[in-house]
């Protein structure tokens, strides 16, 4: 990323980065198929890289979910089969049951010399007899026939089984080599934004050094909610333009977006006096300002959420004081309604996670 340039004043769009940096973000996507989520035109913005990575690394999860639940379904149609085949094997020994005694007569018949082959159905005897005995070779012949059906049908149910079995395997893995490689474009546009994102800090002079980049990644926003009031740690804390204050990763890029616009209306930053607090900042802050100050543990300061801004800014009613009014939602800061008036903090402003997330 070569050069920003910065957005026109009061009432315009809001602020782009160079065309330098659409173009290093197209290069880097070329040749990939557009992920899930993903805009057709590569952004432009801080807000719109911030947007876009964390668009990006909620379909990573969306995908995941997809593919956890695939692999249930999976396991249900699985346990299914399963029950196909318990049930065949059942069927497999009713059968074998049933034709024991057949074949063993058959056997005795055929093997036995005493029984001369089939002559015992042949000796002499009334017609009758001999007609009798006809009929029960007959009725033993029939019964073998019908075992031997039972046991063809019964042999291509289990064939037809194994396959259902191999293609609805075949069809798993399908999915999920799908939803794999669709996770894996999506991490990589995740990160490649992110490390757009954060160039783009470093130059509007952000001091971001390489152990403490991963805070300001938008994707850890989550991890940040996690932490008590005033206790988040310093990997998840961004910096600000201005030397030694930060905020947690959504609200630092909105303000560095927002300083953006400030600083082609006003030829200077924004001025802060202070950004985050920890909870022994809070706590000394509370008690040498009663009334000025939220109880520990309280504060939007403590969620990195918050700034008390000097440079014109805390004078009511001062030229940059209306200009933040009118601009700062474009970029999802408020100046909160109790701060008009109870306790009066011209100087206090926020940013509102619900308002950004729509930017």
């Amino acid at each position: 990323m070569t050069s920003l340039t910065v957005s026109a004043p009061y009432g315009t769009a809001a602020p782009a980065l160079a065309d330098t940096t659409a173009a290093k973000a197209r290069t880097a996507s070329a040749g990939e198929s557009a992920p899930a989520g993903a805009l057709g035109k590569e952004p432009t913005t801080l807000t719109e890289l911030r947007r876009e990575a964390q668009k990006a690394y909620k379909s990573i999860e969306d995908a995941n979910r997809a593919l956890v639940a695939r692999q249930k379904k999976f396991g249900a149609v699985e346990k299914a089969l399963a029950a196909k085949l318990q049930s065949l094997q059942q069927a497999t020994a009713e059968l074998n049951k049933m034709r024991k005694p057949l074949s063993d007569l058959a056997s005795s018949m055929y093997q036995d010399p005493s029984l001369d082959g089939l002559s015992p159905f042949f000796r002499a005897g009334n017609g009758t007899e001999t007609l009798r005995r006809i009929a029960d070779l007959d009725h033993i012949v029939a019964g073998r026939n019908n075992v031997l059906g039972d046991a063809v049908k019964l042999l291509e149910r289990q064939q037809r089984l194994a396959q259902e079995a191999q293609e609805l395997r075949a069809a798993n893995l399908l999915q999920e080599a799908q939803l794999s490689a669709q996770v894996t474009a999506l991490r990589k546009r995740s990160s490649t934004l992110v490390r757009s994102l954060t160039k783009a800090l470093i130059k509007l002079g952000v001091k971001i050094s390489s152990k403490g980049a991963g805070g300001c990644d938008p994707t850890r926003i989550g991890q940040a909610e996690q932490y008590p009031n005033g206790l988040l740690p310093q990997t998840i804390l961004c910096p600000l333009p201005q030397a030694g204050e930060e905020l947690r990763a959504d609200a630092a890029i909105a303000f560095a977006d927002l300083n953006i616009a400030y600083k082609k209306r006003f030829g200077t930053s924004m001025c802060i006096s202070d950004s985050y607090r920890n909870l022994g900042e809070q706590q000394s802050i509370y008690y040498r300002r009663p009334g000025f100050a939220a109880t520990p543990g309280k504060s939007n300061h403590g969620l990195g959420l918050a700034v008390d801004l000097c440079g014109g800014v805390q004078n009511f009613r001062s030229v940059q004081f209306n200009w933040l009014e009118a601009n700062s939602k474009r970029y999802g800061w408020i100046h909160p309604d109790w701060s008009y008036h109870s306790p009066f903090e011209p100087w206090h402003w926020e940013y509102d996670p619900q308002l950004g997330a729509q930017l």
